[in-house]
């Protein structure tokens, strides 16, 4: 199963609280994945998904906080491997309509009634409340990326509204959303794994949020390590390449007025470095009688460098000459 499936498996496990709990995460389900009609005289409320463990959370809250039998129908899709679709509806108006003024989809303003995609702050004033509603929303129309590929998390959003009621919600809890419209949707999404994770916390998913943790500290231990052994690997590349070069130098100065026209500590660096060829700057100082240090080898080879520049200046030839 996705990693996004067992996020979702585990916040159906997270209990219910209390009633005004229960009122939230409802209400962000049926905003987010269900359907709301008023033909006729008659409200109705349908529910849709394709996970068994949603629609039974569904079922219960609506139990739970009304005492209402949900209806469900089981729907077998022909296509994608034939897919189970989950459909709670509650045709019965007046229980319809007490389960959408509760959650305050339902506003009664002077003679009309008034369907809304958005709930009263009072519904989500606690913060118990907050995170019901977060998982409710997760629920109806959330998803994850595997953390071993990517850190994503998006909310699929019926409205541009909407978008912006969780966006607000979230900011409130120093998390940083973005809203983007997507065929005729508002995703509300994001890419941080540190804010991932404090959502997860809030909603609720805490086995999950450990799985994701480890594959962060995994991650970051790998991509700590290859840092290190790529510096090392520049490293390796750059003393190399001064070996390199250093040598070309003291091979030209031998084969035009030869190491022994050099001053004496500069003949002793030469003759080490054309014998020792991939020895350290420190390895080579060791060498030398009386030794020398790190810095002191290196000045000398520069000047060693310097003096073969001079030569090929003088005589017009190349370093390779």
């Amino acid at each position: 199963m996705s990693f996004s499936f067992n996020v979702k498996k585990e916040l159906t496990c997270v209990p219910l609280g209390a009633r005004h709990c229960m009122l939230a995460e409802l209400a962000a389900m049926i905003i987010m994945a269900g359907e709301v009609k008023y033909e006729e005289g008659a409200f109705s409320i349908k529910f849709q998904t394709e996970n068994a463990a949603i629609a039974r959370k569904y079922f219960t809250i609506i139990k739970k906080a009304f005492n209402i039998n949900t209806e469900i129908v089981l729907k077998t899709s022909k296509k994608f491997h034939k897919k189970q679709t989950y459909m709670l509806v509650t045709k019965d108006s007046k229980e319809a309509y007490k389960i959408l003024v509760a959650t305050t989809l339902l506003k009664q303003e002077g003679t009309h009634s008034i369907l809304r995609d958005y709930v009263d702050l009072n519904v989500i004033q606690s913060t118990c409340c907050k995170r019901a509603y977060l998982r409710g929303a997760f629920l109806g129309a959330g998803s994850v990326s595997d953390p071993e590929k990517g850190y994503h998390l998006e909310f699929v959003n019926p409205t541009e509204r909407h978008a912006i009621f969780l966006q607000d919600m979230m900011l409130t809890m120093e998390m940083e959303p973005k809203v983007v419209a997507r065929k005729g949707n508002y995703i509300l999404y994001l890419k941080e794994g540190t804010q991932i994770v404090d959502l997860l916390n809030i909603m609720g998913a805490h086995v999950a949020l450990m799985e994701l943790e480890n594959v962060r500290i995994v991650k970051e231990v790998r991509n700590n390590v290859n840092r290190i052994v790529n510096c090392e690997t520049a490293n390796l590349k750059k003393t190399v390449s001064a070996a390199v070069r250093q040598m070309q130098d003291i091979e030209y100065i031998q084969n035009t007025i030869g190491i022994s026209a050099l001053p004496e500590n500069l003949q002793q660096v030469a003759i080490y470095r054309l014998e020792y060829p991939s020895s350290s700057l420190k390895e080579l100082g060791e060498l030398l009688t009386p030794p020398v240090g790190k810095s002191g080898v290196n000045h000398r080879l520069k000047k060693i460098s310097e003096i073969a520049e001079h030569i090929r200046e003088t005589r017009g030839g190349n370093r390779n000459g």
